[in-house]
């Protein structure tokens, strides 16, 4: 009872006394979460997107030409627009207060809610600039209007003074905010970062092609390694086509013409403008949007729009040759193979938060969907080579993607069914990849002697029947239908272009082994095109390896040393057997007729084995970059399906050729 009596006795105490009303600027900085997204350097770079954006309104509403942003030495950062100028005139509501005053220190105060000071803009909640205010240590508000300097000081949410006219000025107009946020709401040790904010402020430079951004940091914030310029004047005529060029400067292309564009949305709602284009395969995709200048990470309804239009007017083409599976195609297909940038330009958009990451406005489906569909039409009839192109492309993705769906629905039925593998696979036992390997051999006789050579805890024997499909040159469904391939896909179990999962990958090393000859060397290079074009990563991560089986065999009494090829027998006869009589030379006619301990001796047994690691170039660089693509070009060049391309080789290399094998 007495414990009872207590919990009813602290109920009572709560009463109207605990009911706190907090004013003006306090709920800001008493839940800074609500308003910028936490207290993290994201955060603290979102105040610095507050300003500018307020800025790039001026600019999209017209009253803009060019907007300067300048880090300080001092850590504060100033943003400023030759823009209309924040009034200063007494507020009707407020007639002691400036509208200035007013808009600095009061939530939800602003020109943007009638929609008669700004058509479209960015800032629409009426918080922006009151909220950056508040969480700051200091800023100062200058503004330039009928020929007068004004100026207005804070702290933390507070004004010291009243505007004040502090000067007349004849060339000069617009508003400059500078600020340095609260390090009792941040901590001592978050900044501004040049390259985040220089990175922040190109963007709206590509994103609004009719403003100039101009960019000033303090040479004593860029720190060593880091390559943001000091100046820079930021223009981009053509806009966000100009940052497509640049995010795809060294990308292979499927669509050599990019797909680009800006139209009006129905009934007067403002306009979109985009540019689209599908990297090649091993290149990552990506969709950058945006909705009046402010980035929308999280996506939304007018990427909702987009997808839409694009799936639709695709699938339509796909009818229009004969393409059977055209309904297969969906937008993931199409969106997530692809490089996106997307700007819409809205009257009143919808977000959801504070943070603006995520665009809600339901109107935003059908007006993009509507402005895109026609311009993507009349982009793919009006050249059908890439249509063709782009059209084979997606399908191979949707075959990927239906391969996929197989996988792991076996996947689901292996927890109450054993996972089928290859009938010709010799698994290993051990249960873990580490340590593993799996070789792949032409042939089930040298498939027979290499399973009494290996190891059967750690060495996985696959063997082939003949030379594989040349991928280089065959159709998808030539691919997809081929037994030898989908033995290999199968007993890997990580999938094939961009669906490779590294993490899925059953052994450690796949090992190519073929005979040491011209026949040998053909099925290796087949092998090797078919891991270069369905799983480049597996290349990457490192894991695919060249046996190297010896040709020859040299004895001499209970000498016996083992040769690669035929300049190697000969270097061995001239060292080795120098002098030497009656030295046997045998030479394996393949792997077959190789005894398995003989077999284990040179190729197998990790202790005394030769194995070439294959590699590609990582383009890090404009090096690795060309070197990138010259192998590509090799590729495409010998194992086409194009021979003229082929002879062309033939011809400009022969004369480099010393050693034949006929």
């Amino acid at each position: 009872m007495a414990d009872l009596f207590n919990e009813t006795e602290t109920r009572a105490d709560y009463s109207a006394k605990d009911i706190e009303v907090l004013e003006g600027l306090e709920p800001v900085r008493r839940r800074p979460g609500m308003y910028i997204g936490g207290i993290d350097e994201r955060a603290y770079h979102h105040l610095a997107a507050e300003i500018i954006d307020n800025s790039m309104d001026e600019a999209v509403a017209g009253y803009a030409s060019v907007i300067t942003v300048e880090l300080l030495a001092d850590g504060k950062i100033s943003v400023t627009d030759n823009g209309r100028g924040i009034p200063v005139d007494p507020h009707p509501k407020y007639p002691d207060k400036s509208a200035l005053e007013v808009i600095t220190t009061t939530l939800h105060s602003g020109g943007k809610f009638g929609g008669k000071a700004y058509a479209v803009s960015g800032g629409l909640h009426g918080v922006g600039l009151s909220v950056v205010n508040a969480l700051s240590s200091e800023m100062t508000i200058d503004v330039a209007r009928d020929k007068k300097l004004y100026r207005q000081s804070y702290t933390r949410g507070i004004p010291l003074a009243p505007v004040e006219c502090i000067g007349s000025v004849s060339n000069r107009r617009g508003t400059t905010v500078t600020f340095l946020p609260d390090t009792e709401i941040f901590g001592e040790v978050t900044r501004f970062k040049p390259s985040t904010i220089f990175k922040m402020v190109k963007s709206k430079a590509f994103l609004f092609r009719g403003v100039e951004l101009r960019w000033i940091c303090a040479p004593s914030l860029i720190v060593e390694g880091d390559t943001t310029p000091t100046e820079a004047i930021l223009k981009y005529p053509n806009g966000i086509e100009d940052y497509l060029a640049v995010l795809t400067k060294n990308t292979p292309l499927i669509t050599p013409r990019p797909f680009t564009g800006q139209a009006e949305l129905a009934d007067h709602m403002g306009h979109i403008e985009w540019a689209i284009t599908w990297p090649e395969e091993g290149y990552d995709p990506f969709l950058y949007s945006y909705c009046n200048t402010i980035p929308t990470p999280q996506g939304g309804t007018h990427e909702t729009g987009l997808r839409a239009g694009l799936t639709k007017s695709l699938r339509a083409y796909a009818e229009m040759v004969g393409n059977r599976k055209a309904a297969e195609i969906t937008a993931d297909d199409i969106v997530g193979s692809a490089g996106i940038m997307l700007s819409l330009f809205i009257r009143d958009p919808q977000f959801q938060g504070q943070t603006k990451e995520k665009l809600a406005s339901s109107d935003a489906i059908r007006l993009v969907e509507n402005a895109i569909k026609d311009p993507f039409d009349h982009w793919l009839s009006g050249d059908t080579k890439t249509a063709n192109i782009l059209l084979n492309y997606i399908m191979e993705k949707v075959e990927d993607r239906k391969r996929k769906k197989k996988t792991q629905e076996t996947a689901r039925a292996s927890a109450t069914k054993r996972l089928r593998l290859p009938g010709k696979l010799a698994d290993c036992s051990h249960k873990s990849t580490e340590g593993t390997e799996i070789f792949i051999v032409e042939g089930d006789s040298a498939g027979g002697s290499a399973k009494q050579a290996r190891q059967r805890e750690t060495q996985a024997i696959l063997p082939l029947r003949g030379k594989i499909l040349n991928v280089a040159s065959a159709s998808r469904d030539k691919i997809l239908a081929n037994e030898e391939i989908n033995n290999i896909t199968e007993a890997l179990g990580c999938g094939v272009k961009d669906k490779y999962n590294e993490d899925a990958l059953r052994y450690e090393k796949i090992i190519i082994m073929t005979d040491a000859d011209v026949d040998g060397a053909h099925i290796a290079s087949l092998l090797m095109t078919f891991f270069y074009q369905e799983m480049p990563g597996l290349i990457r991560g490192g894991h695919l390896y060249l046996a190297m089986p010896p040709l020859f065999r040299l004895t001499q009494g209970d000498k016996s040393i083992y040769a690669f090829d035929d300049e190697d027998k000969e270097r061995l006869l001239n060292t080795q057997f120098k002098n030497a009589k009656n030295v046997e030379i045998s030479r394996f006619k393949g792997l077959g007729e190789m005894p398995p301990v003989q077999l284990k001796e040179t190729t197998m047994n990790p202790r005394t084995r030769t194995l070439l690691r294959v590699v590609l170039p990582d383009a890090k660089n404009e090096q690795e970059q060309d070197e990138a693509r010259y192998t590509s070009e090799i590729v495409k060049q010998l194992m086409g399906n194009d021979p003229e391309m082929r002879f062309r080789y033939i011809q400009e290399h022969a004369k480099f050729v010393e050693n034949l094998d006929i």
